[in-house]
């Protein structure tokens, strides 16, 4: 099994450089996923891996070989596209087939395959049927189908569910996971969908403007972002930034938020910005609700935003937005009075106000 390697590598339109020498190693049999916000650059990525788009610099690596000059039908891999990609005019069993038969596979040899992966699908029942007569989520099974069909050393998909309705993105993201775990095979998903990557990625690869911001597993991006990009894209609802002053001392520093006073994680980065302003960072998961008077922050609330048993708390401190993500079950009864909260000083963050970098945390 062959992993994935980016050195280096660069993609420009003219002046315009829209990935900006990103070096990235996937290991063999990893599912990475490339998530950020509409033009980052994570599908221009994606495409130079599979060829369909020339690399202005750097090396694209697969295995052991260099494939930059290498076409994209020898590069083997099998991309699943957003669009699906179906041939219209062919049924499901001629649609997944349809690589093999461009190869000269044995026609014996094409039906054993179609059948094996029809059944890892769930597409057996529907393999003399067209691609109009399926819904979203079938040909999307059937775009994947004949990409696993051809035993690709490496998966490539950009997008896949994001024509989809929500119901079926949840059931694909399963199905896809499982898919993973049974093929075992290197696999590189694009998505703009943080959920998305949460749920199906090994490693998650958060990319801004052409560049990588970090890389690491969903919970080390989640629990410990290295700046406020990360923080603002990492989580749902995402992670809570409060401009503040750093005041205490270095022993037991406080973030002065308006008149209110939180204490922060002692570090020598904090402690060396007594007295400047920075940014706060609170996960709406880690603020736990307490009714006025019994916490020494104390918020506004504005709404309530029930979601069966959790509720999204919509308050303001010190007149910014400020969300708290609790158990309805524990709070319902008080929702409506909620008007203070506490956090653990380990939980927060603090990052620099200027460069948006996370202060005290290794390896930032």
């Amino acid at each position: 099994m062959s992993g994935v390697k980016l050195s280096q590598l660069v993609k420009r339109y003219g002046d315009l450089e829209v990935v900006k020498a990103i070096d990235l190693e996937v290991q063999p049999h990893e599912f990475v996923v490339l998530v950020g916000p509409s033009g980052c650059g994570k599908s221009t990525t994606l495409r130079m891996i599979a060829g369909l788009e020339e690399i202005s610099g750097g090396e694209v690596t697969i295995g052991d070989r260099v494939v930059n000059r290498v076409a994209p039908k020898d590069r083997d891999v099998a991309m699943v596209f957003q669009n699906y990609a179906l041939y219209p005019h062919l049924n499901v069993a001629d649609n997944i087939a349809f690589g093999l038969r461009i190869r000269k596979t044995p026609k014996d040899q094409v039906q054993k395959m179609v059948a094996e992966v029809a059944e890892i699908l769930g597409l057996t029942p529907y393999l003399d049927r067209r691609p109009a007569d399926l819904s979203g989520g079938q040909r999307q099974r059937v775009a994947m189908g004949r990409a696993i069909v051809r035993h690709p050393l490496v998966f490539l998909f950009d997008e896949p569910l994001s024509n989809l309705d929500a119901k079926l993105r949840s059931q694909m993201r399963a199905e896809i996971k499982r898919l993973h775990k049974r093929l075992d095979v290197t696999s590189i998903y694009v998505t703009h969908d943080q959920v998305e990557a949460m749920t199906l990625a090994d490693r998650i690869v958060v990319m801004n403007d052409g560049a990588i911001e970090q890389v690491g597993t969903p919970m080390e991006l989640f629990l410990n972002p290295v700046n406020t990009f990360v923080a603002g894209f990492i989580g749902s609802p995402p992670m809570n930034q409060i401009r503040a002053e750093i005041s205490g001392s270095s022993n037991a520093p406080v973030a002065k938020i308006g008149d209110q006073l939180l204490p922060l994680p002692a570090s020598a980065d904090v402690a060396d910005r007594m007295g400047a302003d920075v940014t706060v960072g609170i996960r709406p998961e880690h603020a736990e609700v307490h009714s006025l008077g019994t916490s020494p922050l104390n918020v506004e609330l504005e709404l309530v935003e029930t979601l069966g048993s959790e509720a999204l708390l919509h308050t303001k401190l010190a007149d910014t937005p400020f969300i708290i993500k609790t158990e309805t079950e524990e709070h319902f009864s008080t929702l409506d009075q909620v008007s203070a909260f506490s956090v653990n000083p380990h939980q927060i963050k603090v990052f620099d106000i200027d460069t948006g970098r996370v202060l005290g945390q290794a390896g930032a």
